[in-house]
């Protein structure tokens, strides 16, 4: 049978952060998670947006439990004072939804220094992870979900030396590269979790081609050229709404069959149902997440150590 959102079973009680949560994808999913009686955090850079989305959700679900947080994964101080934020008001989180990104933008840096795709889609993610571990250790079987994207077979393997692309900067590379990183990081933050014996479980989701701001945006960016615009096109033509884009993730982050390491994904790669999808073991996936956790934990000065942790 299809899975869909009637399918979440019910969340009183859970906390469930999700990054992003204030438009598209992530907003389908405070909506949702609310809805199943979660206390959602909606963690985003642009406040307005934000409120008006948790205005949004509560107009829709009048019972729903929400809270808004600022987070700007460009910046590892904000990074770490929503963490701090999220935890003293939570003693635990028992979802972590990965979901915030940019694509395909002119070469720009985050406040500390990193290629804004790689730093925003992937060191942020990390570092908040990283620093909301205590919270999710003390859930009873926390779920930390990261999106990922197709394009991530475009990007090849992550070069340990320029992990910034300060050689070679192209849009679509960068973001393929980033997208790389979320898959990575999710296989490998599953394997500490499994070596630290913890119930927690990490997750990885691709939404195929969903019809969100995400295109017009990279448009407005004006650094894709005419792909960029060629996606906003198909996307507008063919594009899932937002409401079925956000299953893949959804799916992971709450059906009780779901385990560690999988991968939720559209049925037919760009489309469809959501359903769990192969993972492709290459030879060499065991060094890749650890160059990938060795570059992570240089960059940020963050360490993401789950048995340290336990």
């Amino acid at each position: 049978m299809t899975w869909t959102p009637a399918d979440i079973p019910d969340l009183t009680g859970r906390t469930a952060v999700i990054t992003g949560g204030n438009g598209g994808l992530g907003l389908v999913c405070a909506h949702e998670l609310a809805r199943a009686g979660a206390h959602v955090v909606i963690a985003a850079r642009d406040q307005d947006k934000a409120r008006t989305a948790e205005q949004q959700v509560r107009a829709r679900h009048p019972e729903a439990s929400v809270e808004v947080v600022r987070l700007d994964l460009g910046s590892l101080d904000s990074v770490a004072e929503a963490a701090e934020t999220v935890q003293r008001a939570h003693d635990r989180v028992d979802l972590l939804l990965n979901n915030a990104g940019v694509m395909a933008m002119p070469q720009r840096r985050t406040d500390d220094g990193f290629e804004m795709q790689f730093g925003v889609d992937h060191l942020g993610h990390f570092a908040l992870t990283a620093q909301l571990l205590p919270a999710l250790l003390r859930a009873a079987a926390a779920r930390v979900v990261t999106v990922s994207s197709t394009a991530r077979f475009a990007g090849g393997p992550m070069n340990p030396d320029d992990p910034h692309l300060t050689r070679g900067y192209g849009p679509w590379r960068a973001y393929a590269r980033a997208k790389w990183a979320n898959y990575h990081f999710g296989l490998g933050l599953q394997r500490q979790f499994e070596q630290a014996g913890v119930a927690a479980r990490s997750l990885v989701a691709h939404p195929g081609l969903s019809h969100t701001d995400l295109q017009a945006r990279t448009v407005r960016e004006g650094g894709a050229g005419w792909l960029g615009a060629v996606s906003e096109v198909l996307a507008a033509r063919s594009g899932m709404p937002p409401a079925l884009g956000a299953r893949p993730q959804l799916r992971a982050a709450t059906d009780p069959r779901a385990r560690g390491g999988e991968l939720y994904a559209p049925r037919y790669a760009s489309s469809g149902p959501a359903v769990r999808r192969p993972i492709l073991r290459r030879w060499d996936l065991d060094r890749r997440i650890a160059e990938l956790w060795a570059v992570s934990e240089r960059e940020t000065g963050v360490v993401l150590d789950v048995s340290a942790a336990v």
